[in-house]
């Protein structure tokens, strides 16, 4: 009797600690990125054009007008190539459309946003490649008969776009109002 009060104590010790759930690793977390509130202020150069850029961003020019653009705490750079018009306009723009479209092959969607400001005499397309391209934004602007510019951002990580959507939010609103505060001198 004692044999049988022993195994059925044991079995019931064993039914009530073995129905416990399995402990599982808490999954990793990532980091929340907040950013500080753009601060734009006037970008002058000896170049022909002027636009606003963050005062976050350190700006390093060349000698024919091309600029980096760099965010040290995101690890992304902003790369502007200037090039002046010599009745050569439709092949500046395939060369624009071409560098966009070369990102197709990782990327999940390309938005077009053209941009007309004919005020300032300033023409041109922004592109937003969403996915896992190289480059997330890209954008060109032109009057079409003197100046081009092209401007692209890099970032310095793997490109996941998960992971850096909230740098590449935030840098493509500053190339957005780089674009459209452009003006030629």
């Amino acid at each position: 009797m004692k044999r049988k009060v022993s195994l059925l104590v044991g079995i019931i010790l064993l039914t009530v600690t073995g129905c416990k759930d399995d402990v599982l690793p808490k999954p990793s977390g990532y980091l929340r990125l907040d950013y500080p509130e753009a601060q734009y202020i006037d970008f002058k150069n000896a170049c022909p054009f002027t636009f606003e850029s963050n005062d976050a961003a350190i700006i390093e020019g060349k000698s024919d007008c091309s600029y980096t653009i760099t965010y040290p705490k995101m690890k992304a750079t902003i790369y502007l190539t200037y090039k002046p018009v010599s009745n050569n306009i439709k092949q500046l723009l395939r060369d624009a459309q071409k560098l966009t479209f070369e990102h197709v092959i990782k990327a999940d969607d390309i938005i077009e946003q053209p941009y007309l400001n004919p005020d300032k005499k300033v023409y041109g397309m922004f592109y937003q490649v969403d996915g896992n391209a190289a480059t997330n934004s890209q954008f060109y602007a032109t009057d079409s008969t003197r100046h081009f510019i092209t401007g692209s951002v890099y970032f310095y990580a793997k490109p996941n776009f998960d992971s850096i959507m909230p740098a590449t939010s935030y840098i493509k609103n500053d190339m957005q109002h780089l674009m459209e505060t452009l003006k030629w001198k």
